[in-house]
């Protein structure tokens, strides 16, 4: 997984692009983690208490939740977890591959650490 993060000095927004199949992730740390310290470290903890565990941990966000189970990071969107069938024309179906991403609590972990490594800078 490839990423990159960026601060627009003119404007002071910050950017998290990742490689496709992981945009989501991009998307998830700027909408729901930011500047927030306090849940990264949140987070970190949790992806360090649940090494091994088959036990399962979600931290839900208001467009975004992070779920935590069998050592893989799951970010989608909300509207993933709707019961509901779309109703769609022949041929056509929901893409939700820019509202899901898989990924190990490592990799998951390295991409926190280098944010917080980024956001401290800025």
């Amino acid at each position: 997984m490839d990423y990159e993060f960026k601060k627009n000095t003119l404007d002071g927004t910050y950017h998290a692009i990742f490689s496709m199949g992981h945009e989501v992730l991009g998307r998830w740390i700027i909408d729901e983690i930011g500047k927030d310290t306090d849940k990264l470290d949140l987070i970190m903890d949790q992806l360090s208490a649940m090494k091994n565990s088959s036990q399962e941990w979600r931290l839900v966000g208001e467009e975004l939740t992070l779920s935590l189970q069998d050592n893989e990071a799951l970010v989608q969107a909300n509207c993933l977890f709707s019961e509901e069938e779309e109703d769609f024309e022949e041929g056509l179906h929901f893409y939700d591959e820019e509202s899901l991403s898989v990924c190990g609590f490592e990799d998951l972990a390295q991409v926190l650490e280098g944010w917080r490594a980024f956001i401290k800078r800025f």
